[in-house]
């Protein structure tokens, strides 16, 4: 472990994506403190190694947090993530994500917090040119969501250059699955994640899946999405943390994903392999703001941080996010 003279502040670590962070980082050694408001997480997914603290992100409170638990970096994963929503409601994407964020930046460069990771998007990117995507092609985001997002990027680029402080922006493609040891997994209720869903009617949760959108320009008219192990991206975090303490000049803004993607009929006929039943599907019109096909070229963040995805198995993915679900279902009784 590179040494940080300090803590891991994750935002948002009771939730999905940060509690798996949050594991990776004590895995590999970090101190942690864990700020989340607990809207849509759970105080029981942050492992009891962390400290917790009940905070919002625009909070003014969370500069004594930096400062009673001597901050040194900041994994940034609060937020608002539905992408219809985002149309329907974006001045609640553009509160949570992005004014929200100015106020925990403006924090960090207060109280002097060298480094900052921050949970960005493959949404940043809209209806891309060409497919895989990499990190210079254009961004033009189609919903709100993703143009929150990339206001972000744009805030830390300028910040960065002004203060002190240099960062790592991770743009996520399709996160799915859940800790392979079953310390954490996607518990959101009403989650709009595919593998999410379909493990939800494997297990008897949800009747049936619907798939938004057949006419897509892709060998089987439904969405492609390249699917990223969360336990795999938990793990590019720490290493981009450890990057961004050996080269404390210089910030990367890096596609995280596998560099191939899965029709999301594809991804229910995996399920139903794992399952051995044969899932309900519902043939629905195409959902606001989703483009066709989604893929990164990850040869960036492969070459510039010590990372290699170990879990780059669908069937793979599909079972840890089964494995998951049954344990929620008893934990929920």
């Amino acid at each position: 472990m590179t040494a940080l003279n300090g803590k891991v502040m994750v935002t948002g670590g009771a939730g999905y994506i940060g509690s798996h962070a949050v594991l990776a980082l004590l895995d590999a050694g970090y101190q942690v403190v864990v700020i989340d408001n607990l809207v849509t997480g759970f105080d029981w997914a942050v492992d009891g190694r962390a400290a917790f603290v009940r905070i919002a992100v625009e909070d003014p409170g969370v500069r004594d947090v930096i400062r009673q638990h001597d901050v040194k970096a900041i994994m940034h994963f609060a937020g608002s993530v539905v992408v219809p929503e985002s149309v329907s409601d974006p001045l609640k994407y553009y509160r949570n994500n992005t004014a929200a964020t100015r106020t925990l930046i403006e924090s960090a460069v207060a109280e002097g917090v060298p480094h900052f990771i921050f949970s960005s998007t493959a949404a940043t990117y809209g209806t891309p040119e060409r497919v895989p995507i990499s990190e210079n092609d254009p961004k033009v985001p189609i919903n709100p969501y993703g143009m929150s997002k990339l206001m972000t990027e744009f805030m830390l680029r300028d910040v960065s250059a002004a203060h002190p402080m240099n960062h790592c922006c991770l743009r996520y493609f399709n996160v799915a699955g859940a800790d392979p040891e079953g310390r954490s997994g996607q518990s959101t209720i009403g989650a709009t994640h595919l593998i999410k869903i379909a493990v939800e009617a494997a297990t008897g949760k949800r009747d049936s899946v619907g798939v938004f959108g057949t006419d897509f320009e892709t060998r089987d008219g439904t969405g492609v999405r390249d699917y990223v192990h969360v336990s795999d991206l938990a793990e590019a975090h720490v290493a981009a943390l450890k990057l961004l303490i050996d080269q404390p000049g210089e910030s990367h803004v890096l596609n995280c994903g596998y560099g191939r993607g899965f029709s999301v009929l594809e991804v229910l006929d995996a399920v139903d392999r794992v399952t051995n039943r044969t899932i309900e599907r519902k043939l629905q019109g195409r959902r606001p703001g989703d483009p066709g096909e989604l893929v990164a070229d990850n040869s960036a963040i492969l070459k510039t941080i010590d990372w290699t995805p170990k879990r780059d198995d669908l069937e793979g993915i599909v079972r840890d996010a089964l494995t998951w679900e049954r344990k929620l279902a008893e934990r929920q009784g």
